[in-house]
């Protein structure tokens, strides 16, 4: 008897052996990208012809030879027919959770003339239901059109006559039809009372339908308009996303909006559960309230330790490297202390003391709890006040070790970018300049616009550094334009708006996408380059960016863009390659008939 079950254990035991060695991850690499130029942006490895992925990460990277010696039976092949291979793009400071009515609006980003905005408004007004509007919201600038002008109420009105029109330009104006300013109240007590309101006025004093205001403004305005529902902003999610696949982005990092956390990390929540979520999406936290004043930093802590507790570096992605992290706070930390980027007005100049207080009282919590934040501040004349404080801050309580950053800081001067560096944050730029330079020129004259941002001093002075595009409303989400306006020194109206001194090579530009993107994330030590063990996110360019002249840079797109191994967008010969999309929600959307760029449809 002792025998037989002796005799039964080894058969069962050699039975497992034996299926655990069939069963066994075959050698050699999943992916092989071949016949490539090879931007992998490391010091030890800068150039090379081919790279092999296995299990989400660079397996090697080398020759063609070197790397096909790495196939197996079920390795899948990729030519890269010479094309340039890059990094994945890294945009360090975007708002996906804040436009999830993404698939409600025309997108006029990167449209060439104002007649085509205009018919493009005409066919989607033909389009929309009843009861809902057409909306342009953001990513555009007057400069970038043939024409170098604005709409006028009159085009507009002809262009949608029958349904609810508003056209946002930036965080800056707006310009609503007569069926839109009915259904806000606009004259009447129903329209928000935002500080710092102006309405543009007839001869006889009656609202003419264009607004200019602040950022609290126009996210009041959007609450007002018809709401996506929860599928439509899941599959809002889904096409924003798939427009940054597009320019060859695979992580972004969110930068909060007026779905605060938790609420907005269920949307997340349904891509990541099917592993759908094309993008790796770490995010930092911003909490609006109910309405009228509130203590943004205090809600915020409540949020993460009592409404759905979670610690910075947390990753709420099942399987997804950086998938869905909490990154911390940020970026606005306070309405008071709010400055705005309207490049159209004067610099909105904070008190100094009320700086003061806010950091010593509220930024000081997120010290004492460890907890990375981002600070929105665009002005030096308000940098200043905020690192006085923070300087004291750290006298009792170190900053060392802790993530945090000023966002957008376009005025920073000398000796504030080598105060940041000392207490050990960084800077995220951004680009609104190239789309918006030439009215910041009108405000503050073409010598300060030559010098804005110190984009030469900031990269030599060594401070974690990223460029961003701050999408999708304050500029564009390509960001091929902030790269031809680091290079050319050109805004999309072809003015020159960085000094030839101030401009950085292609190289440095691409950096501050990828390698320089990748400290915001924590991340350092596996994004923005090309090497073995790094996560494998890169894509193949439809032109050289290193050989083509500069005025082709802003029209660079991927024609393969790989995300964790996996293929996330691909076009022209990669067609085949690019994963299906789920329909689109709702069926009228305007980004079904356009895309989300000019020239994708």
């Amino acid at each position: 008897m002792i025998r037989k079950i002796f005799i039964a254990f080894v058969a069962s035991f050699s039975f497992s052996v034996a299926q655990a060695q069939t069963t066994q991850e075959q050698p050699g690499a999943d992916l092989i990208v071949i016949n490539a130029k090879i931007f992998t942006g490391s010091r030890a490895q800068p150039e090379a012809s081919a790279l092999a992925v296995k299990n989400g990460r660079i397996y090697s990277v080398g020759s063609d030879a070197d790397i096909l010696g790495l196939k197996n039976s079920s390795t899948e092949i990729i030519d890269a027919r010479s094309r340039t291979l890059i990094p994945g793009i890294i945009d360090a400071h975007i708002h996906v959770l804040n436009d999830l009515a993404y698939n409600y609006n025309v997108r006029w980003d990167g449209v060439p003339t104002l007649r085509r905005a205009l018919t493009m408004l005409s066919e989607q007004a033909a389009r929309t239901p009843k009861g809902q509007w057409v909306k342009v919201i953001g990513g555009w600038s007057p400069y970038q059109f043939e024409e170098n002008r604005f709409p006028t109420l009159d085009e507009l009105r002809s262009a949608v006559p029958d349904r609810p029109l508003i056209v946002q330009y930036a965080y800056n104006q707006a310009f609503l039809n007569k069926q839109a300013m009915e259904a806000l109240g606009v004259g009447t007590d129903r329209f928000p009372k935002v500080p710092d309101t102006e309405f543009e006025r007839d001869s006889r004093g009656n609202p003419t339908g264009v607004i200019h205001g602040y950022t609290w403004l126009f996210l009041a305005l959007e609450s007002m308009v018809p709401q996506p529902t929860f599928d439509e902003q899941v599959s809002s999610m889904v096409y924003s996303i798939h427009g940054l696949n597009r320019f060859g982005v695979t992580s972004i990092i969110d930068n909060g909006g007026r779905w605060p956390y938790p609420e907005a990390q269920a949307r997340v929540d349904v891509l990541a559960r099917d592993n759908r979520l094309n993008v790796r999406m770490p995010f930092v936290d911003l909490q609006l309230g109910d309405g009228g004043p509130v203590n943004m930093v205090d809600l915020e802590i409540e949020a993460i330790t009592k409404t759905a507790p979670i610690s910075a570096g947390q990753n709420l992605h099942p399987t997804l490297a950086h998938g869905h992290e909490y990154r911390g706070a940020g970026e606005v930390l306070s309405g008071e202390v709010h400055d705005h980027e309207n490049f159209d007005r004067p610099a909105v100049i904070i008190e100094p003391e009320k700086m003061r207080r806010f950091v010593e009282q509220d930024v000081m919590k997120l010290v004492q709890r460890r907890i990375p934040f981002r600070m929105h501040v665009s002005y030096n004349e308000n940098i200043s006040p905020f690192l006085d404080a923070l300087e004291k801050v750290n006298e009792t309580i170190s900053l060392d070790g802790l993530k945090w950053s000023l966002e957008h800081a376009e005025t920073i001067s000398p000796e504030n970018i080598a105060r940041v560096k000392k207490l050990g944050g960084g800077i995220a730029l951004d680009a609104k300049m190239a789309l918006h330079g030439d009215g910041f020129i009108r405000t503050y004259g073409r010598e300060k616009a030559l010098e804005t941002p110190r984009l030469r001093m900031l990269v030599d002075s060594g401070i974690p550094l990223a460029m961003t595009t701050d999408a999708f409303r304050a500029a564009t989400f390509n960001p091929w334009v902030a790269v031809s306006w680091m290079v050319s020194g050109k805004a999309v109206s072809g003015s020159e708006i960085l000094a030839e001194n101030n401009r950085l090579s292609r190289t440095e530009a691409l950096k501050l996408f990828t390698s320089g993107a990748a400290w915001f994330m924590n991340a350092e030590a596996e994004l923005g380059i090309i090497a073995p063990g790094n996560l494998a996110d890169f894509a193949v360019l439809d032109r050289d960016y290193f050989a083509v002249p500069e005025d082709q840079i802003s029209s660079i797109s991927s024609v393969l863009t790989i995300m964790d191994g996996k293929v996330v967008f691909g076009a022209q010969d990669y067609s085949a390659l690019s994963p299906t999309l789920p329909d689109i929600l709702p069926a009228w959307s305007p980004v079904k008939y356009f895309g989300s760029y000019h020239g994708e449809k």
